[in-house]
Parts: C-alpha cells; structure tokens; sequence
C-alpha cells in the first residue's frame, strides 16, 4: 500500500478484488483498480454508483471548500456519462464544527445539487471525537439512466484518439494556491498566483464529461484525479486492456499550473488533476466531441490515439504509473515548515 493517498494495484489485487462479497448475476461492472465507478441493472435500467470521501478544507472557505467536496462526490459517476441523480452522504465531523459552519457546507451542497438535478435521498450528520479535516465522511452517488449510453471504463478500442481537457496539476495548482498562498506570493508574482488561483473552479471534470459524452462517440472516460495525468492514463489503458500513445506537447496548460508545480517542487504530470478529463473517442467523432467543448468553454485537444499492446507512451519513450502522487508529500512538507 502507498504511505499516502489511494492504495495502488498490488494491494487491490491482493486484498480488494478476492474478497467482493456475493456474486450476484445484476452487477455489470464490478470493482477494479483506478476504474471510477461500478453498475447494476435494475430491470432493464442502469444504476452506476461511486463512492468517495467527504474532502472539506476549512481553508479554502467553507463555500469553496463544500464546492469542491461535492463536485468530487459527483466525478465518477459523471465519466459514466450518464447524468449524476442522486446522492447519500455521511458528515463525520470534528467536534470544532459550528453550526453556522455546517450550515455553509450544506447550503451549498444543496445549491449544487439543484443546479444538477441530483437528489440527496439520505445521509447521516454527527460530530465525533478523532475526527478531523480534510476527510469527514463519505458519500456514494447514483446515475440511472439507458444500458446502452453508459460509457464503460474498459471501452477504449485500438485506433481510437484520446482527447484530454484541461491540461495537467488542475488539483494540485488550485489547492495548493490558497493552502499556502502566502509562500507562493513570495516565490511568484501577483498575476502568477491570481491564474493559479483562477483554476480552483476548473476542478470539477462533471461538465467535461458530461459534454463529451453527448458530443460524439466517447468510448472511455476518466478523471485524472490522483496521479494526475499520466496515472490516469495507464489506468484507462490497463482497463481496456490496450495501449495508449500521446504527444505532450498537444496536451492544454492552463495558466498558473507549470510555475506552482515547479515553486512546489512536484512533477505536473503525475499530480492530482481533479477536474482533467481523459476520453478516448470513435476517429469519426473526435472533432464533434472538440467542437462540442468548445462551445462551453472547456479547453481540449486530441493529444494521441489507441493502441495495440500495453501501457503508456509519452513523447515516443514508455512511462509506468506514478504510485505516489507528489501533491500529498508537498502537502506534508509544508505544512511541517509552517508549524514550526
């Protein structure tokens, strides 16, 4: 298991996939490493779940920060292509939470929800000793919708291009900006970090997929959560069981993302990139699903293709999984250089 963050696939195929509980013939997709979500069928009718934690950081504001939380809840099922429905959620939460604090968090849960048509059906809300931020609880989201317009994790066929919005570090540059904002305002300059900063709204990939699934024939989604891109990457390749090939070059780099990963010391391309979506879409579809992001404003390329064999290929050399995304271990050091 990695000392931080998600347990990466040696684990999981040791003490995860052998020990699933009962093989019922209704799932349709069942549990795998790095894939987002699982499914069954509900006479004839598709219900695909997800379950993440509840990530709430005080100190980006407790509007922001429930912003972020729910759009995280909302992420993997939202790769399924079919619109997120509805939500449970539990809240464990420090004993330090005020009323007026929560109230903040869920007001805007609320806001989210109604704006996405997603119902929260039931939950459970507590305060308890040994609890404390960043992770609260939990929560597990539903989509229920056409067999047939579930886009499978393990869909990515040999020939298809791979499309990437957003570009590497969207997670990491928009947390890390106001985490230690003041560090960074001493390292970079002030139009630097306000960009860095403008790119907290960009971690959400709910509106990407959700788009591209409707523009065209997406055979494969994935958020480059933690990883960040080249994770997410060998985790779409390893799930359809092919390779992938790209051209870094192609991929979009917001502003702000390149200068905060370098002040941090940690490789954009293996960082946490909430809100990056991955697809892998039908050739004859690739410029229906650009035009169709573009519309709404959400920066994408087609950066490479399909292939046969296995694993990743960057600019003509092979990479393997980062195991370890960077942004935790700057996180860590950080925050030991500002208690001392």
């Amino acid at each position: 298991m990695a000392d931080l963050g998600k347990i990466d696939r040696t684990f999981f195929d040791e003490y995860i996939q052998p020990n699933l509980g009962a093989k019922r013939d209704d799932v349709v997709l069942w549990p795998n490493h790095g894939v987002d979500f699982g499914a069954i069928d509900v006479d004839g009718t598709a219900v695909v779940m997800a379950t993440d934690p509840v990530f709430l950081l005080p100190s980006l504001g407790y509007e922001r920060a429930a912003w972020f939380a729910f759009h995280i809840l909302l992420s993997d099922v939202a790769v399924s292509g079919l619109p997120p429905t509805h939500l449970s959620v539990d809240f464990n939460l420090p004993p330090e939470i005020t009323n007026e604090e929560f109230e903040r968090v869920w007001t805007t849960f609320d806001e989210e929800a109604r704006k996405l048509d997603v119902s929260i059906v039931t939950g459970h809300t507590a305060r308890y000793e040994g609890c404390s931020y960043p992770m609260v609880g939990g929560a597990t989201t539903l989509a229920v919708g056409a067999h047939e317009n579930v886009v499978r994790p393990d869909g990515a066929t040999v020939g298809d291009r791979v499309v990437i919005t957003k570009g590497p570090a969207i997670e990491a540059t928009g947390l890390l900006s106001f985490q230690f904002e003041e560090f960074l305002r001493e390292e970079l300059s002030e139009e630097t970090v306000s960009a860095a900063q403008s790119r907290f709204y960009d971690m959400s990939p709910v509106r990407d997929a959700l788009t591209a699934a409707a523009g065209g024939p997406v055979t494969a989604m994935h958020d480059a959560t933690e990883c960040g891109i080249h994770g997410g990457l060998y985790e779409i390749a390893r799930a359809g069981d092919v390779g992938i090939e790209i051209t870094r070059e192609e991929v979009p780099r917001l502003p702000g993302v390149m200068a905060v990963c370098e002040a941090f010391e940690i490789d954009p391309w293996a960082a946490i990139s909430e809100g990056t979506l991955i697809a892998t879409v039908d050739p004859s579809g690739v410029d229906d699903v650009l035009t169709a992001l573009e519309r709404v404003d959400i920066p994408a390329a087609d950066v490479g293709r399909v292939t046969d064999g296995a694993g990743v290929v960057v600019d003509g050399d092979r990479i393997e999984h980062p195991r370890v995304d960077p942004y935790w271990g700057a996180v860590a050091e950080m925050s030991a250089e500002v208690d001392e």
